[in-house]
């Protein structure tokens, strides 16, 4: 069945553009356009499409808005187009927050020059997303429009509001608990089965030095829910690593500091490694421990031939290196495959690794592929991430 797509933008040129590009692929169809976030709420619940490619920026109602709308009266998964600007990535981080799954860069000149490699890319995205169908079910976000505005009684996804008078450090009560899961063995299940293989309440925390964590599609919003379940005084430094351009991973590590009681920004060459602070690989680059102080990081171009930039096998690669099994993984959502050749080698120094379960993904393809592999020793909810991470903070 062909993947049903709607096409939301303002621009007459775009979306002509964007039907090009789509009806090439003969697994796509495109069942309808729109021109303003009014018509694509209209039409997206006429038409029921299984992916809405939506422009962020459009007059009257925007595609944040849009969004949100969407996601309470006919969830779809959207597809945001994006400016690679400061003012273009805050809007598309709201517009995630709001429940949209993935966006792409909107650079005129790209798709002006018809290039093939966004096209593939284009495609890519849709089909990944459209082969899910259905987003997963996430905890209503703050009001997309106020969310920067109001940083303080922002509210991360899976978290339970914060007092407006309260500061943004002081602790956020964890989700209530969730119905215990059944117990699967790992062994029974061969690590390949994608569902949860043991309740959080049951999960043993590994003693680690360093944690580590990558996530691609859905990454935004899966690591708000994991890293605001996090107590100040976690006792681990840990390392990001969310497949974003450089203007992006900026803005998305401050929105997840103002949101997590952790300290989180975007690593610079030289950072050094604390309990309770997050570094964020920047967007372009990638990040390693430092081979002459492990307790450093270096952020640096590496291999131009790599595909991502940041790359979650670079890190794990390192991490391996260095920490070897008082190193602790963690792989969420995403498409493709990254991360699963670094696994290998976390795996064979003895760390532990633990992956998203299928359900909560919003593209199971990293996690998949870790799991298919059996690298992984647990697979949860990203929920149940959080809070089994989370134990490792309390006295």
């Amino acid at each position: 069945m062909a993947v049903k797509v709607l096409i939301v933008d303002d621009s007459g040129f775009f979306r002509k553009r964007i039907e090009e590009m789509l009806k090439i692929e003969p697994r796509i169809k495109v069942v309808g356009t729109a021109a303003n976030g009014r018509e694509a709420i209209e039409k997206a619940a006429q038409l029921r499409p299984d992916v809405i490619t939506m422009d962020v920026e459009m007059p009257g109602m925007s595609g944040i808005e849009a969004v949100a709308h969407i996601m309470r009266s006919a969830p779809t998964q959207v597809l945001m187009l994006s400016s690679l600007t400061h003012e273009g990535a805050r809007i598309t981080l709201q517009a995630l927050e709001a429940g949209a799954a993935d966006y792409l860069p909107k650079e005129a000149s790209a798709w002006i020059s018809h290039k093939s490699e966004l096209q593939q890319d284009l495609v890519r995205r849709v089909l990944a997303l459209g082969q899910q169908r259905t987003p997963f079910a996430r905890p209503a976000a703050t009001t997309p429009g106020l969310a920067s505005s109001r940083p303080v009684s922002s509210q991360p996804l899976g978290s339970r509001p914060v007092p407006a008078a309260a500061s943004t450090r002081t602790p956020t009560p964890p989700p209530a608990p969730r119905p215990m899961a059944s117990v699967v063995s790992s062994s029974k299940l061969g690590d390949r089965s994608g569902e949860v293989t043991t309740s959080v309440e049951r999960i043993k925390v590994p003693e680690s030095s360093i944690v580590v964590i990558g996530s691609s599609t859905g990454g935004p919003g899966a690591l708000q829910i994991l890293l605001s379940q996090l107590p100040a005084n976690f006792p681990a430094p840990i390392l990001l690593v969310q497949h974003m351009p450089n203007t992006f991973t900026s803005v998305f590590a401050e929105r997840l500091n103002k949101n997590c009681q952790i300290e989180v920004r975007q690593a610079v060459n030289g950072d050094r490694l604390k309990p309770g602070l997050a570094l964020l690989a920047p967007g372009g680059l990638q990040m390693i421990i430092d081979p002459r102080q492990k307790d450093r990081v270096s952020v640096l171009e590496g291999d131009t031939s790599l595909t991502y930039k940041p790359s979650v096998d670079v890190t794990y690669a390192s991490v391996a290196r260095f920490y070897g099994n008082r190193a602790h993984a963690l792989i969420l959502t995403g498409m493709g495959a990254d991360g699963a050749e670094g696994a290998k080698l976390l795996k064979r120094e003895g760390a532990t690794v633990w992956a998203q379960s299928k359900e909560s993904c919003t593209i199971y393809g990293m996690p998949a592929a870790i799991v298919s592999a059996g690298l992984a020793d647990e697979v949860l909810d990203i929920n149940d991430l959080g809070r089994a991470l989370a134990k490792r903070g309390r006295p």
